[in-house]
């Protein structure tokens, strides 16, 4: 089988959850920790890559929104707009990683404003496509996200690592 070699412009892992917490802004001795919540539903960790641009986004919340990963009662996969299901975005420059020796390098990744305004446009059509399926919005699902370019505290529940690799 032949393969075709294209260049990754981003990177999202979706793993399905039951509950979500993540920190948002550490403590200081002003004030306490904040955290994003979900309850049942779908974490989206993204990296977007050196080439990125504003173009691949709908194609990435399109894949997100629709694959049907999420488990119903009856054992029937859905999306998590079908579901109704809680999504928690969670940047993670991580994703962008490669190995040299002993350790990981970060070359290939978007730079961080570039980064910083993509993933706002990408919670911003995440947040427009889920607000127009009623069925989404009666249930009172909800989406957070976490803060681009802090390192963030995350508690998962999962019923079983239920992890996908998707590449735009």
């Amino acid at each position: 089988m032949a393969t075709i070699d294209r260049e990754v412009t981003a990177r999202v892992v979706l793993q399905q959850c039951l509950h979500a917490k993540l920190q948002v802004k550490p403590p200081d001795k002003d004030s306490e920790a904040e955290w994003a919540e979900i309850q049942r539903g779908m974490v989206i960790y993204l990296c977007f890559f050196k080439g990125s641009s504003k173009d691949v986004i709908p194609k990435i919340v399109n894949s997100v929104l629709n694959v049907r990963l999420s488990e119903t009662d009856t054992g029937k996969r859905v999306s998590v707009i079908e579901l109704p299901g809680d999504i928690l975005i969670v940047p993670q420059a991580t994703l962008g990683g490669k190995s040299k020796g002993r350790c990981m390098q970060y070359h290939s990744n978007a730079d961080k404003e570039l980064g910083m305004e993509l993933y706002a446009q990408f919670i911003s059509q995440c947040q427009q496509e889920l607000e127009s399926h009623p069925r989404w919005v009666e249930a009172g699902a909800v989406l957070c996200h976490g803060t681009y370019g802090n390192r963030q505290v995350l508690q998962l529940d999962t019923n079983g690592p239920y992890t996908h690799l998707l590449e735009f």
